[in-house]
């Protein structure tokens, strides 16, 4: 037994010295706005911070979910397409829950490292790792939900501030122009744009 205690003591001294904090883990909000066909998310930098990770990392996990193009500019990041602020926090938080957030403790006190080539979160807080899940197939997977000039049926969940009705098609939000909530309705794709359509009703 004091062998066992010897080495967990030896074990716990040689954890990581990283700082953990009972202070409610806040992400901030993104501040994004859109310019013609592309749309800024002004403070990438300070939320990867936040996080503890590296503004490239987060940037690929944004781009690969979003189905975009994007870079970094300076402290925040440009993304191809037209996105809603709700898309983008969505995918922050999805960000977060995989490679922030410990499946043990529920604490974002983790970092991200190599083991036998693997990426592992290993929490600072409790000691517990998990490997980090491959998205990219089901991502790519998405992407072909829908095409431009097909058309589909499609059930309307909401109406925009526009008036336009919204329906959801995997990770896409369609705008149906002239449809009211709860209208099941037949519609032609005219544009994809990132993760948003728009379409004509047929």
């Amino acid at each position: 037994m004091d062998d066992y205690e010897a080495l967990l003591d030896r074990a716990i001294a040689n954890l990581p010295d990283m700082e953990t904090t009972d202070a409610r883990f806040v992400i901030p909000a993104p501040k994004t706005m859109v310019e013609g066909k592309t749309t800024l998310l002004d403070n990438l930098s300070n939320i990867a911070d936040t996080l503890n990770r590296d503004p490239d990392h987060l940037m690929k996990f944004l781009t690969r979910e979003m189905g975009t193009a994007g870079k970094i500019d300076g402290t925040r990041a440009i993304f191809q397409g037209r996105f809603s602020n709700d898309q983008i926090k969505q995918t922050i938080q999805s960000y977060v829950d995989e490679y922030v957030i410990c499946s043990e403790c529920n604490r974002p006190d983790t970092q991200l490292i190599k083991m036998d080539r693997v990426l592992v979160l290993k929490c600072a807080a409790c000691g517990g790792h998990r490997p980090v899940k491959k998205r990219r197939a089901s991502a790519v997977a998405k992407q072909d939900a829908i095409e431009e000039g097909k058309e589909y049926e499609v059930h309307i969940d909401a109406v925009g501030s526009k008036g336009d009705g919204i329906a959801k098609v995997d990770r896409y939000t369609i705008f149906v122009p002239g449809a009211s909530k709860g209208q099941a309705v037949k519609i032609r794709i005219k544009r994809i744009s990132g993760t948003l359509a728009f379409s004509e009703r047929v």
